[in-house]
């Protein structure tokens, strides 16, 4: 394991290595001066890839010294240890162009096999600003001197002096060690403009202006020079003699001043219009077509000319839109300096949109005339430009939507599938007839009227009532695409496999139409078009119309031979349904003979949980259970699976057996509670990955807890390989969709992913329409006053603590203190830890006890849960001589006997009413159905754990209406937190970070708001 550290220095990113190990080992001898566990070798690492084209450097860093070696970084375990001095260190290193730094530092978090360094660590966070910056335009273009040369550049405009500040203050001294150490302030701006430029590199066309047509002048303006300059990777500005570029130097600093001054009501607004459109910009009707042939039929007119129309917008409120031709007619006599901010606002676009200038030879510009080519030009490159620097830009409703992509046609071969999906035979190796076509939108192109495109060469067409953009790109790639076979005969297997990978951003897939089984696979609808299985025999249940159609989904995966994902809601009988599957092939022996042994890995606490469901639902199953120290080993292990149909085992056992269970030839793998795979580099996910079985089946409540990288790792479980590796995953669905919300590549990646996955939720009445309601309820609790004094003494010490420690204590310190303010929150007996007495000094306790006093007056139950299991050991003997009555307590150092029989008596017996648990031991697992009411004492900050915790109590055989109540201290940071969750929740069920994580990444400022002690804290 390698240790990742970077800095920033001579303008770029230098990464280098220290080696995980012993460290009493001495520096070598000979050169007593290198650090002696550096290293710049990632071979055979994530990171490989991206330092092939570094240069190799050795740099002298001012590194923490203890004797005679450097201290290890905390990541190797030198917390402890007291550093003597800052001493030099040669190290050896990287140094990283800027397109592969950029790339490692948005990938370095997610390594498997290298651990990020709290520098590197650091400077993964500029690189997020710098990504924030430019996706809201926070840019302007630059010139300046760079060692003897002009060079192009892009420079940040923060809005936000507090943050840079704040950024600067929480640098490590590593990332700014480098020939002594520089001030962060220096660094940071050095830094941060770098990453800038690079970002927005990335995103802008090159070239921005279009290619001189005729004669090339002997003197290319310096300005087209500089212009040409600020895309592509060569920043460089070509020189010529007679260069004099302070004008442009200080014209390009003066705006870059004026973007620092606050912004005005009004901005410069582009409409884009096109040929025929009515004067409100109302697309063109059939009358004015330029279709493929180049045909018009408007009589003479020239149909090929656009407008960019130009008009004043407000920047609060968009609709405001007053156009350049009633501000010069005198009519905008309400907009003081309409006409100075137009002209204004016009002489800095000119800079970016050069293509202006005949419009500005006008005294009173109001619109600029364009014919197709320009308008594309306008629409790829000048707009988003435009919008980047702050300007509004309003575009046809069709631009960026109707797009020329592939259809994939396949039928069944007849014969070889009735449809009938299950009983067919089909399987992925059975033939399928094929045809690949163009098409954009619903409309097939064909070969004559692609030629003509092409052969237009232009880059906007009418094409059958609509405009498409066609660049160069996609017209070469869909002729390549026809010069390819697009019609015959291929497996089912390879369909699949096209279908996933198949289209880019030049030619998409946008349609796959596909009939029989292969289309049942296709839809992602599988289950709702086959016909239903009925109950087998030998399962001691009656299942569901939704199970009956998830056990023929299952069934129908099977015998594809394809892993499957059932991701129903937490409740609706994941275990059954598996159970059922298990069941129903034994009783559909075929000539081949039984099936092999079924390896279902699972929590711990979950084990009990499946012997009883088995014994319970199918008793005829033979169940052997893998796990503790008298488990069967090596040839014992594989006599034991053969005489099973099911083995149990946890997720620890099985990564720690995984030789030994590879050695059995299972039928499947089944991973209940699947997120545990979610951290696909782990040892265990590794291991259990690499057991073989003829199929996998992954059960989870909640596919995606955090990041979309969780459903990769669950996918590559269950169908290895055919989402391609983890690195071109993110790139090409996790951060377009994560960061950017790209539509295009959320509906490629439900294409790909929903025929493996099964998703249901209890909230679809047409999936279960007999479950009770669930009733979310947020009490709002106030502080005591020994609570808020409490609060604000506790809040004051640690933020001035985080406001002084370096990076490597910061995280540390952030999450110390979240947990201490909301222990005051819980009551101060749990934070002070000194025994104290209970009532009548917590707000939060008091309401609790409320509440659970009206469930046992309704002789109902409750579960109640807390973080804290310390908590949990206080409010047990309190509620229970307050209630009169026994209180269960589960926690994690509850015996899986004593687990339960607690579980037994709670759903059995009808004195306990209420069920304290810790969250983390019983937040998944249980059934405790008898328990109607649900409260969480203090907030996990995870809704997916939340309501992982309360479907203990919301699923199948509850028969109330369930009601859950989520304790919160107003005033305080549980309140302004349970907030930031609510405007989070975007992504699956969350993408808030596990716990508290998330937190850490605050500034200081920022944390100063999140915890603030409000007035209406405290009751009177």
């Amino acid at each position: 394991m390698l240790v990742a550290h970077a800095t920033w220095h001579g303008g770029a990113l230098c990464l280098w290595a220290e080696r995980t190990g012993p460290y009493a080992a001495r520096p070598d001898a000979r050169d007593p001066d290198v650090h002696p566990f550096a290293t710049r070798d990632f071979t055979g690492t994530s990171y490989e890839p991206l330092v092939k084209g570094a240069f190799r450097v050795e740099l002298t860093l001012s590194l923490p010294t203890h004797g005679d070696h450097p201290l290890p970084s905390p990541e190797c375990g030198a917390e402890g240890v007291v550093p003597e001095e800052l001493r030099p260190w040669r190290v050896p290193a990287l140094v990283l162009e800027p397109f592969p730094a950029m790339t490692l530092l948005q990938l370095a978090e997610h390594s498997a096999d290298v651990v990020p360094g709290s520098d590197l660590r650091f400077l993964c966070l500029l690189a997020d600003e710098a990504m924030r910056l430019a996706g809201r335009g926070q840019v302007l273009p630059a010139l300046v001197r760079e060692d003897g040369d002009l060079v192009a550049r892009w420079r940040p405009v923060p809005d936000d002096p507090a943050r840079i500040a704040d950024l600067a203050r929480a640098m490590p001294a590593a990332c700014r060690a480098a020939d002594g150490g520089r001030p962060a302030a220096d660094v940071l701006r050095e830094a941060l403009s770098g990453l800038v430029d690079t970002v927005v590199r990335g995103v802008v066309p090159h070239p921005l202006l279009p290619p001189r047509r005729g004669k090339v002048p002997d003197r290319v303006p310096l300005s087209e020079r500089w212009v040409e300059a600020l895309t592509g990777p060569d920043p460089r500005v070509a020189r010529e003699p007679g260069d004099d570029p302070d004008d442009l130097i200080a014209e390009l600093d003066a705006w870059a001043a004026a973007s620092r001054r606050p912004a005005g009501p009004l901005r410069v607004c582009f409409r884009l219009i096109e040929p025929g459109a009515a004067e409100d910009g109302s697309p063109a009707g059939a009358e004015h077509p330029r279709d493929a042939d180049g045909g018009r039929d408007d009589g003479g007119q020239d149909d090929d000319v656009w407008r960019v129309e130009f008009a004043l917008q407000g920047t609060e409120d968009p609709s405001l839109y007053v156009p350049a031709a009633t501000v010069w007619a005198g009519e905008a006599t309400s907009i003081a300096d309409a006409e100075e901010t137009l002209l204004t606002g016009l002489g800095r676009a000119l800079r970016l949109f050069p293509d202006l200038t005949p419009a500005l030879d006008s005294p009173t510009p109001s619109e600029l005339l364009l014919d197709t080519a320009g308008a594309f030009r306008f629409l790829r490159q000048a707009a988003p430009m435009l919008a980047a620097a702050g300007f509004g830009v309003l575009l046809p409703q069709w631009a960026g939507k109707a797009k020329l992509g592939m259809r994939l046609t396949t039928r069944t071969r007849d014969g070889e599938d009735s449809g009938a999906a299950t009983s067919s035979g089909f399987d992925l190796r059975s033939l399928v007839d094929f045809q690949w076509d163009l098409a954009i939108g619903d409309e097939t192109v064909d070969e004559a009227e692609l030629a003509e495109l092409a052969r237009l060469k232009t880059p906007l067409v009418r094409l059958r009532g609509q405009w498409v953009e066609l660049d160069e790109r996609q017209l070469q790639a869909a002729l390549d695409f026809l010069r390819r076979p697009r019609r015959g005969r291929m497996t089912a297997a390879e369909a699949m496999r096209a279908v996933v990978h198949a289209g880019d951003d030049a030619l998409p897939l946008i349609d796959v139409d596909a009939d029989g089984a292969f289309g049942d696979l296709l839809s992602g609808e599988a289950d709702r078009r086959l016909a239903p299985l009925s109950t087998p025999d030998g399962l001691c249940a009656e299942l569901r119309p939704y199970q009956r159609r998830g056990l023929a989904w299952l069934v129908f995966m099977n015998d594809l031979g394809l892993g499957a994902v059932l991701a129903d809601d937490m409740g609706l009988g994941k275990t059954v349904s598996v159970l059922s599957l298990l069941v129903h092939e034994r009783e559909e022996v075929r000539g081949d003979g039984p099936p092999g042994p079924t390896l279902l890995v699972v929590p711990m606490s979950l084990v009990g949980n499946w012997q009883r469901e088995a014994a319970r639902f199918a008793p005829k199953l033979r169940v052997y259970v893998h796990h503790g120290t008298g488990r069967h080993r090596d040839d014992d292990l594989v006599r034991a699976a053969a005489q099973a149909d099911l083995v149990v085992t946890t997720y620890g056992t099985a990564a720690r057996d995984a030789a030994m269970l590879a050695r059995v030839a299972w039928e499947r793998v089944v991973c209940d509670e699947a997120q545990a795979l979610k951290n696909s580099g782990t040892r265990q996910a590794r291991a259990i990955r690499g057991i073989p079985a003829r199929t996998r089946i992954a059960l989870t409540g909640t596919p995606v807890e955090n990041h979309l990288t969780e459903l990769w790792s669950i996918m590559e479980f269950a169908n290895p390989g055919l989402l391609g590796p983890r690195a071109a995953f993110r790139e090409r669905f996790a951060i377009p969709i994560e960061r950017d919300g790209d539509e295009a590549a959320a509906q490629a990646l439900r294409r790909a992913t929903r025929p493996f996955v099964l998703r249901r939720l209890k909230t679809d009445k047409a999936i279960i329409s007999d479950l009770p309601e669930k009733q979310e309820i947020k009490v709002y609790c106030n502080l005591t006053a020994e609570q808020a004094s409490l609060y604000q003494a506790t809040l004051d010490d640690m933020l001035q603590r985080i406001a002084e420690s370096d990076e490597d204590k910061r995280r540390g310190l952030v999450l110390a203190t979240m947990a201490r303010l909301k222990q005051v929150c819980n009551h101060p007996a749990q934070l002070l830890k000194d025994g104290s007495r209970l009532p009548g000094r917590s707000g939060k306790l008091e309401r609790l006890e409320e509440i659970c006093a009206q469930v046992v007056e309704q002789g109902e139950k409750a579960l109640v849960f807390t973080q804290y299991a310390e908590f949990g050991a206080m409010l047990r003997p309190y509620l229970a001589a307050r209630l009169e009555r026994p209180v269960l307590w589960l926690h994690g150092g509850t015996s899986r006997r004593q687990r339960d029989e607690l579980v037994r008596r709670f759903q059995e017996d009808d004195e306990p009413a209420v069920f304290l648990l810790s969250l983390k031991a019983a937040g998944t697992g249980l059934t405790l159905t008898a328990a109607n009411h649900v409260v969480h004492v203090d907030r996990w900050w995870n809704p997916a754990v939340e309501d992982q915790a309360t479907d203990r109590a919301f699923r199948i055989g509850q028969t109330k209406n369930v009601q859950v109540r989520k304790l919160i201290c107003v005033g305080t940071l549980e309140e302004r937190i349970d907030e930031m969750i609510d405007r989070k929740k975007a992504l699956a069920e969350s993408v808030v970070g596990a716990g508290e994580d998330w937190l850490t990444e605050l500034s200081v400022a920022e944390l100063r708001e999140v915890l603030r002690l409000s007035p209406e804290a405290v009751s009177d």
